[in-house]
């Protein structure tokens, strides 16, 4: 059965408990980057360890579990999948709270990285079975605000819960919701089931390897996955140290440092995520590839605010109540709004790329990317930049740090230029049929 073009009220409530439990991931998933000061000093451990430990370490296993997942869910269902990574994730964050040595923190955020592989894929691969086409980057543009609601309340509630009850008392409060929002969506949403299509062709799976090769022999695919990789660095390297930027640059608390670049920031996010799906909807009917043009032109934009952000000199504009806003921080602002432009047009191309038996391997791969390098590689190269530049520069060399990796935006401008020439004449070929990935049926 086909997914009607205009969606019901239960398809917009899967989208709600998809987007909830996506904020969640990126609550749990971020929290470590208002906590980086207090657990640094309980353990003894250098900017280049936590860099290890929220990059480096959770980023393998990611990895490692995400192409498996993803592929396990583009067989037996999105729903079962993500409700049940969703519970793991949750519970191995409240073990983080009650980690007694670093080892034992390094081994709950493992935990975590495994469940939350099964979680982000196949929830961008759900929404595309949920959604027709023409609708799509908006769906997926709701879900992606998980990542900037996920800032706020990582780093804002996080960061004030960490100032009045301790760091492990945030990591136990914040982990037990999800535990709940697994439960409700296994139990209440009517999931689209990817596997039963028009052609039954289309049910033979591949051996991984051979789905692989075929995945990226799509043209404009290659060069999406290299964006994320590249625009991921970056936006992994300032979500996770920007907190600490502000405290240890413009003298800010804990506590202020996790409201301005928790809420503040994310509300710039979370309306850029909005703008940009709905931008990229309606500039689709007119051309194409404007699915990649949208995103080249918000990455292109934010680069000289991210420059700014990080190279401006101390001061302060105003307060809010009792808590200074660093002149700065403006820049952030501007930068919020428009770093988040390339995520979720690149997803929803990849979901006009694919069929929905093989939509969830596709976005893992895509999402494995921006974790392999982003995660893994963004906060440790800031972390081992900041201990290189702390020689000569003290404090400020995390401030050098972060302005080098906003060259990493660069390179994703680059790549985005490469795949929308390739993805506009791929998807505009007369003998293109219709993508089947909008097709699916209702467990």
């Amino acid at each position: 059965m086909s997914i009607p073009s205009r969606p019901t009220w239960r398809t917009h409530y899967a989208l709600g408990v998809l987007a909830a439990i996506y904020v969640f991931n990126y609550i749990d998933r971020l929290l470590m980057a208002i906590l980086i000061e207090p657990v640094k000093a309980e353990f003894g451990i250098s900017d280049t360890g936590i860099g290890l430990l929220s990059g480096v370490t959770f980023a393998v296993f990611y990895t490692l579990f995400g192409f498996p997942l993803g592929r396990l869910s583009d067989r037996i269902g999105r729903k079962t999948v993500i409700g049940l990574s969703c519970i793991a994730w949750s519970v191995m964050t409240m073990f983080c709270g009650l980690a007694a040595s670093f080892s034992m923190l390094v081994v709950a955020r493992i935990g975590v990285a495994i469940g939350e592989a099964g979680g982000t894929a196949p929830s961008m691969a759900m929404v595309s079975d949920l959604y027709p086409p023409e609708r799509r980057s908006t769906a997926l543009s709701v879900l992606m605000l998980g990542s900037s609601l996920g800032a706020i309340f990582g780093l804002g509630l996080g960061g004030w819960i960490a100032q009045h009850y301790g760091w492990r008392f945030a990591f136990l409060i914040i982990g037990a919701p999800g535990i709940f929002l697994g439960l409700l969506l296994m139990l209440t949403v009517r999931a689209p089931k990817p596997a039963q299509l028009v052609k039954a062709a289309d049910l033979i799976q591949d051996h991984w390897a051979v789905t692989v090769r075929q995945l990226f022999q799509t043209p404009s695919f290659l060069w999406l996955v290299l964006t994320g990789g590249s625009a991921a660095i970056a936006g992994y390297a300032i979500g996770t140290w920007s907190p600490s930027f502000l405290i240890r640059s413009h003298g800010l608390s804990l506590q202020d440092a996790g409201l301005l670049a928790g809420v503040a920031g994310g509300v710039g996010a979370t309306l850029g995520t909005l703008t940009c799906g709905m931008l990229c909807d309606r500039m689709v009917r007119r051309d194409k590839g404007w699915q990649i043009g949208v995103p080249l032109l918000g990455t292109l934009i934010s680069i000289p605010f991210a420059l700014a952000y990080f190279l401006m000199p101390t001061g302060t504009a105003f307060y809010v109540g009792s808590t200074p806003v660093p002149t700065a921080f403006l820049f952030y602002s501007v930068f919020s709004f428009f770093g988040t432009w390339w995520a979720t047009p690149c997803l929803g191309a990849i979901s006009h790329l694919f069929p929905a038996t093989r939509l969830a391997q596709a976005t893992a791969i895509f999402v494995m990317s921006m974790t392999l390098l982003g995660v893994g590689v963004g906060p440790l190269l800031i972390g081992m930049l900041s201990d290189g530049f702390a020689h000569s520069l003290g404090n400020e060399g995390l401030r050098y740090a972060l302005a080098s990796c906003v060259s990493l935006l660069v390179l994703a401008s680059v790549f985005l230029a490469m795949a929308l020439p390739r993805y506009r004449h791929y998807l505009t070929q007369p003998t293109l049929a219709a993508t089947p990935s909008a097709k699916a049926v209702t467990a």
